[in-house]
């Protein structure tokens, strides 16, 4: 069995981003991914266009040239395949692994497969992308049920019910009723989430008060049935239904905590945020880190691949026995 320097699990953009610091190194690495290249970018819906500008979510130095500020998600797929190709990283894909042990100063890496991998150092950059929020309802496994919104084809000339009022939701929502969907926004607050995308935020209100998008806040669906949902009023207690040919259960991600627990790493029992250096990002298993989303727990809106890509320079520094490279604290967003 081939023992590597650094064994990295994921392979989206901060996973990269650690491969090429590796690289850069000299370190021999393997980049383990459970889907494509980027995964999770790959099942972004098809026009979504990121937050960050496209000089924020570069790595390795690589220049990332786009038309516009924003870089959408096929410019994204294009430009971390090339960044890839560029540094020659090392990566199996469709690699599931199942959890890390340590042994006598070496790490093994199982996947669910049955391979097994050695490193001296393993870093965890597994996202949260591929785990979406559960609501625990009955009906939510129903085949028109989706925890993921790709495009607005599908849905033309139905009723489309989204369950939540984040970024996600809202950008599905304006698409949609642009494509001649009817849709109902259910959410329990009274209104949309803070933290959607300050340009869509007029947009989406305009759409409401045209009653072009109908909203239904203070309530959560209970049930998901074949051609409707139930809900109930989170401040009357009032029960009601909607049509809903599709039901987009848009609520959210969060990182495998149970795969990490498997690894050894501890985590807070509330938040699901792992105990790590803040300044290495080393674990409470010696040379196992966390890089990325995955350390944000139930977090998810506090680390982006603007901040997450740079956990991979300190981590190597720290693996590498280098002055470690400080984090810069990521900017209040307007």
């Amino acid at each position: 069995m081939q023992l590597f320097d650094v064994i990295i699990v994921g392979g989206g953009p901060c996973g990269l981003a650690a491969g090429i610091e590796a690289a850069k190194a000299g370190l021999s690495h393997l980049i383990l991914e459970m889907g494509s290249l980027t995964e999770s970018i790959r099942q972004y819906p098809r026009r979504m266009r990121f937050f960050s500008t496209a000089e924020n979510i570069e790595i390795g130095g690589l220049p990332f040239p786009i038309s516009g500020v924003k870089a959408g998600r096929d410019e994204a797929l294009q430009y971390y395949r090339k960044a890839a190709a560029y540094y020659h990283l090392n990566f199996k894909l469709f690699q599931t692994v199942w959890d890390v042990q340590k042994e006598d100063g070496l790490f093994t890496v199982s996947t669910t497969t049955g391979e097994h991998y050695q490193a001296r150092k393993v870093i965890m950059a597994t996202g949260y992308f591929t785990r979406p929020r559960w609501l625990g309802i009955p009906g939510e496994n129903l085949p028109h049920v989706s925890h993921y919104y790709d495009e607005p084809f599908k849905y033309s000339f139905t009723n489309v019910v989204i369950i939540g009022a984040s970024n996600s939701a809202v950008e599905a929502a304006l698409e949609l009723y642009r494509h001649d969907v009817n849709i109902t926004i259910v959410h329990r607050g009274e209104d949309f989430r803070s933290t959607v995308k300050y340009w869509l935020v007029p947009d989406v209100k305009n759409r409401v008060k045209e009653g072009k998008i109908k909203t239904v806040f203070d309530s959560v669906v209970t049930q998901i049935g074949e051609k409707t949902v139930t809900i109930d009023n989170l401040k009357t207690g009032e029960e009601s239904h909607l049509p809903a040919d599709f039901v987009l259960v848009l609520t959210g991600y969060i990182p495998d905590a149970e795969l990490l627990r498997r690894c050894g790493v501890e985590l807070d029992p509330v938040t699901q945020v792992p105990v790590y250096n803040k300044e290495t990002f080393e674990t409470t298993v010696p040379g196992l880190y966390v890089c990325g989303t995955v350390m944000a727990g139930i977090y998810t809106e506090k680390v982006f691949i603007e901040n997450g890509r740079e956990h991979a320079q300190s981590i190597i520094d720290h693996i590498m026995g280098r002055e470690v490279h400080q984090v810069k604290e990521l900017i209040q967003r307007i």
